[in-house]
Formats: C-alpha cells, sequence, structure tokens
C-alpha cells in the first residue's frame, strides 16, 4: 500500500543518488564558503490567496557590496526575467545580494534591495541589483501584489550560511514542476581541478516541463506516474513555465569562465527533463568567490584556473542542478492554492518503488 503521507525528504534521504561526484557536507550551495541564503515566505488566503514568497542569496559577506565577486549569466530561453544582467555581462562583476520571486513581484524586490543597501549605508553612487522570477499565478492571486518590499528585507536578514530550507519555501512557495509540486531546491559537488578540490553549489527556483519528460538518474519517472496516478494541474501537456539556477563556486574563475560555468546548468535541466520550451524563462547566473574585486580599487590580482581544468568543475554544475531541482520536487508539499487549485506532491514511496524497479536505488 502507498502511502501519501509520507513524509517529505531530500533526494538523498530516500535513498537515491545521481552522478557520480562527491556532495559537499550539506549538500547545498552554503557548502561553499561565505555563502549565505534566507526565505520570506508569503502564505495567506485573505484579503487574496497568496502562495509566494522570496528567495535570497548573498554570494558573500557583508561586504559584497564594495568586494564583488565574478560573476557571468546564460540564457538559455529567454522568456523571463532576471534584472542587472546586462551589467553583468558588461563588467563580469556581481556586488550585491540576488534574489528570486515571483514575475509580478521582480519590480518590488529589485527596489527593496536597493532600499536596504540604502539602510545598511552602503557607500556606492548607484546600485543594479540582480533579481529573477519564475512564474506563480495558477496558485497565487499574482495580480494582487502580495510580496512587499519588507518581504524582500525578511529573507535578506534570515539569510544564514546552514542547511537551505527547500519546497515550498521562498520564492519557491508557488512553483511547479514537471506538474508536480516545485519549488527551492539545492545540491552541491566537489571537483578536482588543477590539483586542488574545488566546490560548485547550485539553488534552483523549479517551476517547469511536462510530466512526460520527468527523468531522475534516467529513469522515466514521469511516465510512470503518469497523469492516471497522480493527477495534473492541467488538463494538457504543460511544456512552458521557467527555472532560475544560481550557481557558486569557490573556483577561482574569471568572468568568462563564470558565464562558462553557468551555462552546464543546461545540461542538468536537460537530464531531468527541461528542454527550454518557447514559453520557459530558463535563465542561470554564476558567481566565483574565489576572486574579489575592490570596486574601488585602480587594480586588482586575479586568478583563473587554466581552461583545460575547467571540464571537472562542469561535471559538478551539471550534476549539482539535476539533484537541486530534483530536491526540489521531493521537498515540495501538495499545495492547495486560488479558487481551490491543488497541485500534488511528487508520490515518495511511489518515486521509490519506480526506482527499485529500474534497479537504481539502494
Amino acid at each position: 500500500m502507498l502511502n501519501p503521507n509520507l513524509p517529505r525528504a531530500r533526494l538523498r534521504d530516500l535513498g537515491l543518488r545521481t552522478g557520480q561526484l562527491p556532495r559537499g557536507p550539506l549538500n547545498a550551495i552554503t557548502d561553499v564558503a561565505g555563502v549565505r541564503v534566507g526565505h520570506a515566505t508569503v502564505v495567506h488566503d485573505a484579503p487574496s490567496v497568496a502562495r509566494t514568497g522570496v528567495t535570497a542569496i548573498w554570494p558573500a559577506g557583508a561586504d559584497i557590496w564594495t568586494n564583488a565577486v565574478t560573476a557571468g549569466f546564460h540564457g538559455f530561453n529567454g522568456n523571463g526575467e532576471m534584472t542587472g544582467t546586462i551589467w553583468i555581462d558588461e563588467q563580469g562583476l556581481l556586488g550585491t545580494p540576488l534574489c528570486i520571486t515571483n514575475t509580478h513581484s521582480v519590480g518590488v524586490v529589485r527596489d527593496a534591495v536597493v532600499a536596504y543597501a540604502v539602510r545598511e549605508r552602503v557607500e556606492r553612487p548607484w546600485l543594479l541589483p540582480v533579481v529573477g522570477e519564475t512564474y506563480d499565478g495558477w496558485l497565487s492571486e499574482a495580480d494582487r501584489f502580495p510580496v512587499t518590499a519588507a518581504h524582500a528585507f525578511a529573507a535578506l536578514d534570515d539569510a544564514s550560511s546552514g542547511a537551505v530550507a527547500e519546497g515550498c519555501v521562498g520564492g519557491g512557495t508557488g512553483m511547479i514542476c514537471h506538474e508536480f509540486k516545485g519549488g527551492i531546491g539545492t545540491a552541491s559537488r566537489v571537483a578536482t581541478a588543477a590539483g586542488a578540490a574545488w566546490t560548485v553549489g547550485v539553488l534552483v527556483q523549479a517551476n517547469y516541463g511536462s510530466r512526460d519528460l520527468l527523468r531522475v538518474d534516467g529513469v522515466p519517472v514521469g511516465r510512470e506516474i503518469g497523469r492516471d496516478v497522480v493527477p495534473s494541474h492541467r488538463d494538457v501537456t504543460a511544456l512552458g513555465g521557467s527555472i532560475i539556477a544560481v550557481l557558486a563556486t569557490d573556483a577561482p574563475l574569471v568572468p568568462i569562465q563564470c558565464k562558462r560555468l553557468a551555462r552546464r546548468a543546461t545540461v542538468g535541466l536537460a537530464w531531468v527533463g527541461g528542454i527550454g520550451a518557447n514559453s520557459s524563462g530558463d535563465i542561470f547566473l554564476a558567481f566565483s568567490t574565489g576572486n574579489r574585486v575592490q570596486l574601488a580599487a585602480p587594480v586588482s590580482q586575479l586568478q583563473m584556473i587554466a581552461p583545460d581544468e575547467m571540464t571537472p568543475l562542469f561535471q559538478a554544475a551539471a550534476e549539482a542542478t539535476e539533484e537541486a531541482i530534483l530536491n526540489a520536487l521531493t521537498a515540495a508539499e501538495t499545495t492547495v492554492g486560488r479558487a481551490g487549485r491543488t497541485v500534488h506532491a511528487l508520490p515518495l514511496d511511489r518515486l521509490q518503488e519506480v526506482m527499485r524497479r529500474y534497479r537504481r536505488s539502494g
């Protein structure tokens, strides 16, 4: 008898593994030293139905405002928004915390990051913060604008370097992935390159994909757990949606190498079943804490890993992205939202049963 009330868990807690590289101690983006993550979750039924929130990522300590990290981004499919990326593409630096929220709240969260800097008396004449989004309007009344600047402040203030809450939290509260409940997920890998061990951590906000395309370690889980087994939130195949992925590493990378690393999130997305549908906003940003740039300094000294040493980091990025998406799925809970709409969680006992039949567990 399958148990629909099985507690939610991370992929590895279910006895399931993907990839080949070792994970970091927390198996999270916070395995990269200095990275902190915080959430503000907004759930209420009056005066409007809200299933939404904000997730904040600090790439480094409070000095990030003036001591930037190198960064680069990749747009796999562009039906989405990530503010500040034109400037990152121009100068290759990230000098603010970044946030992820819902589509209609990008503006208020972006402005809130600027206001937060003002509150903290940051000595910068102007800011172009990075805020990404995916759309949660199926479960949440997004057009009632439930996210406020206070929520963004709360997510930034809540950030910590420990274990990261996943599933229906922060910006991921109202998200849907492969026609199951989605949301926030994270994972990490440790790769050896240039004679040293480096960590690559990934955090995703997963809100994309068709049930039929979902795979776990190559197993066609979406077809095995079809709409006849677990109802979909839609009557037709839902290929659209979006995913934001933020990749962090302590490997010393220059901006073009960060951009190359960000591209490899596409591989992990593909392994799970993402295809970059026309209506999907698939945007990936990578930053390196291995290079810090004092914005006021006339000259900065940078290091870079040799191009031929990048391949292990590419593998780490792909594997961590894959598992981060799967952790979002296994952590998220069945959610009822606007107009009584229900999005069901991926049933973990059924997942384990399918994986056993394909001999991918244990």
